[in-house]
Formats: structure tokens, sequence, C-alpha cells
């Protein structure tokens, strides 16, 4: 059985898929992106902007269906560019400070909206 997990207070898709999806225990998010739930534009500045907000906008997801950053097992982070790795490296860090999720980080051709950063993630619901 799986549920469909969708919130204002993260952006709305910007095609046809979900924000999430509670599948068993586990919620798989969409890959998120610097927009603001708000305004519906990408979020100006550097890779480290970005970042936050594209966290943000996980967490936002992580509590419509029930979870927080705290219960995430794996992300999956897509860089416009690897040179930016460390920059985002340092933000992302501020949200997850104990056991930190397994993490892949790749360098990808382009992004949705052009923007900077991309993260996706798996977590557990109690």
């Amino acid at each position: 059985m799986k549920k469909i997990i969708n919130t204002d207070k993260a952006p709305t898709p910007v095609g046809p898929y979900n924000q999430a999806i509670l599948a068993g225990n586990f919620v798989f998010t969409a890959g998120q992106i610097a927009i603001h739930p708000e305004t519906g534009q990408v979020v100006e500045g550097d890779v480290k902007q970005q970042t936050r907000r594209v966290i943000q906008n996980l967490e936002a997801v992580l509590k419509a269906a029930g979870t927080d950053l705290t219960k995430v097992v794996k992300t999956t982070v897509f860089l416009k560019n690897m040179n930016d790795f460390s920059a985002m490296n340092e933000v992302y860090a501020e949200f997850f400070k104990e056991n930190s999720p397994a993490r892949s980080a790749v360098e990808v051709a382009n992004l949705p909206k052009d923007v900077l950063v991309e993260i996706e993630c798996i977590a557990t619901i109690d």
C-alpha cells in the first residue's frame, strides 16, 4: 500500500509527480530544489542559500508525512557543479548533526529551473 504525501509548505511539483510517497514504514521524497513555497520562485544566491531552502523544503514534506530529518536514512544530492560540494556540505551538516544518513552526491549536467542543487531522501516513520 502506498499513500501520496503533498503539502503547501513545500513547492508544488513542477511535473507529474508527488512530493513524497509513504510505503510501509518508509517515506520516499521527490527531489527538492530551491523553490520558495510561498512565492514559487527559485531562491537567489549561491549553493549555500539554495541548499538551506532545499532542506527546509524536505523538512516540510517529511513533517507532512509524519516524520522528520532525524529519521532520514539516505539522501542523494545532485550538484550542478561538484566544486560546490564543500559549501553544500557545510549547510547540510547544520541539519544533519548526529547520526547522519547514508548519502550519495553526484554532479549532473543540469537541474530543473537551472538550480545549483537538488536533494531527495528516504526516511523511516514510526
